[in-house]
């Protein structure tokens, strides 16, 4: 997919009729008038290569259906005529691509039998200096004598052979540009599909000012010819059953059912440092314009309260216009689409220093510490890779569950001084005192929690009971140094000072409250199944060393750990002497 922009008068639509022999202009009126109002479309084979165009408008009185048009596409051709040169209506094409990360495309200086080319070509070329289109390949056309049109196809050609393949399994956001209905067919949408796949009988979930609801996918169409089924990138048209088409409107979205989060708060970086930014500006995504009150949080980084919900995940980029001043105000990288309350004094600076912290980028395990606890699918509809996390609906960080683990622990050794005759405490007490949204965390916690089990709807003290005073004195003051650095064992001077010696070791070995890795070194019990969790964030073959340094411990404990992992069938040797995780069903993964 390419959008094709320019200023009004650049010859966009005839450089499109010459490239395709397709009509982009749809109404009789544009073609009357030579400008552009609303998206068109074309296409084209180039080779074995299907290369689709948007073709947007350049008068300034559409810009909103312009950023509609360039939204959701990988790559832009840009227009500028050789006898016009660059226009002021250039400068914000200019600045909303940059503004949505669009990286990639060709500058095509049109009108060439007009005006020679090469003062368009370097006026142009010093605009687009220091943004992110600086550098790319230039072709000089004339659509009227076909001078420089082969040049043009064979870089339209190499460029769509260099842009990213869009992700078949990922999950499905067609935003919807246009809505019409067809006689016998019903209601249509249509837009440009990013990624992932749609078929024939899929059902989706249609998000829009109304809200969200289910609807089912009649008949597909791309490039004007039916089909079964389309993956991305690909203008598609998607018949809809038994939508009315005046429910519908440009903005719309198509969604894979349950995951997406549609949010109307969002935190975000700006990539223009503007101290005067006003309060009140539209976001541009996709083929959506909202309404959004701005609050600035740090030098570049701001709140965003949106008129109504959208569909957005961390990393999705967008554009803050100024529909006043009829500008471009920034461009936006979504941070976080399930940001805290600001209600406190100081809530807000602080949550700038976070933001700060935070690149834009999905990290499964910074994502985790961030939250503390979060649901599985949630996380996975913020955009962030679950994979390796753990498995059940919730997940908690092993951080958030020593804190848990902590507070469940003298919850229970509490209530047990005081009610001796009734030990332990019932699940739901449990929960609150942990500071857990669902009681199924509980089994999550109790890991960290040696000698706390949960049975019979109550959590209870088992083993430990049965051990000494100064055996439970040693104990506690152990988790206590472990608590932050789970890994870091103690040496045999601390041990000592504990008065933990080999007799007392080997009975909180046996009471199920410590974990033996050799003569000396032990760790809290639970630490073999939080070191595979932690390793499951490295390459899929790591090193000893790597494991060190990922668990945040020494030689001393890294080496009998793996060992141990490796016994207990959890990690497998590769042929060069690396290990491996194995897979949750037994085997290796590949």
């Amino acid at each position: 997919m390419v959008a094709t922009a320019g200023h009004v008068d650049h010859g966009k639509s005839t450089l499109v009729r010459a490239l395709t022999g397709m009509e982009p202009d749809r109404f009789a009126e544009e073609r009357r008038r030579g400008m552009t109002i609303d998206l068109g479309f074309a296409w084209t084979d180039i080779g074995a290569r299907t290369v689709a165009f948007v073709d947007v408008p350049g008068h300034e009185r559409f810009v909103t259906t312009m950023l509609a048009g360039i939204g959701p596409v990988p790559a832009v051709l840009l227009v500028v005529a050789a006898d016009e040169g660059w226009m002021p209506q250039s400068a914000e094409h200019l600045d909303a691509l940059a503004a949505l990360g669009v990286r990639d495309g060709l500058l095509v200086i049109t009108r060439s039998d007009l005006l020679e080319p090469d003062l368009a070509l370097d006026d142009a070329r010093s605009h687009l200096r220091g943004t992110t289109l600086e550098g790319i390949p230039a072709v000089a056309v004339s659509a009227r004598t076909g001078a420089g049109m082969d040049d043009l196809r064979t870089a339209l050609g190499t460029l769509v052979d260099r842009l990213p393949a869009p992700d078949d399994a990922a999950d499905v956001r067609l935003w919807v540009d246009r809505a019409f209905t067809v006689r016998g067919a019903g209601t249509v949408v249509t837009g440009t599909l990013q990624a992932g796949r749609l078929r024939v009988d899929d059902d989706l979930e249609l998000a829009g000012t109304d809200g969200t609801r289910r609807v089912s996918v009649r008949g597909l169409q791309s490039r004007g010819e039916p089909v079964g089924e389309v993956g991305g990138v690909s203008r598609v048209a998607v018949n809809l059953r038994g939508v009315p088409r005046e429910t519908l409107t440009r903005g719309d979205v198509l969604l894979t059912p349950g995951a997406w989060l549609t949010t109307d708060t969002v935190d975000v970086r700006l990539d223009s440092g503007d101290d005067d930014l006003p309060r009140e500006l539209t976001l541009h995504v996709g083929s959506a314009a909202v309404t959004v009150h701005v609050r600035p949080l740090g030098a570049d980084t701001a709140r965003l309260r949106l008129r109504h919900p959208l569909p957005l995940r961390i990393g999705d980029r967008a554009v803050l216009r100024d529909p006043g001043r009829r500008r471009v105000r920034a461009g936006i990288s979504v941070l976080d689409v399930r940001p805290p309350d600001l209600r406190r004094r100081g809530s807000a600076a602080a949550r700038a220093v976070v933001l700060d912290t935070m690149d834009g980028r999905a990290d499964p395990g910074t994502e985790l510490r961030r939250r503390g606890i979060v649901r599985r699918a949630e996380l996975a509809a913020m955009g962030v890779p679950v994979d390796g996390l753990g498995s059940g609906p919730w997940l908690v960080d092993p951080d958030r569950a020593v804190t848990a683990a902590r507070d469940l622990a003298a919850a229970v050794d509490a209530h047990d001084r005081a009610d001796p005759l009734d030990p332990g405490l019932p699940t739901e007490a449990a929960r609150r005192s942990a500071d857990l949204p669902d009681t199924r965390l509980l089994d999550a916690v109790l890991p960290y929690a040696p000698g706390l089990v949960h049975r019979d709807g109550r959590v209870v003290r088992t083993a430990a009971a049965g051990l000494t005073p100064a055996v439970v004195a040693g104990l506690e003051a152990l988790r206590e140094d472990l608590a932050r650095e789970p890994f870091a064992a103690p040496d045999a001077a601390r041990l000592a000072e504990l008065g933990l010696g080999p007799r007392e070791l080997a009975s909180l070995v046996r009471a199920g409250e410590l974990l033996r890795l050799a003569d000396g070194v032990v760790l809290l019990a639970g630490a073999d199944d939080r070191a595979v969790a932690t390793l499951a964030g490295l390459p899929t073959e790591f090193t000893a060393s790597a494991a060190r340094q990922a668990l945040g411990t020494s030689r001393r404990v890294a080496v009998p750990l793996l060992e141990l992992l490796g016994r207990t069938g959890r990690t497998v040797r590769t042929p060069n002497g690396a290990h491996r995780l194995r897979a949750s069903g037994g085997s290796a993964p590949p």
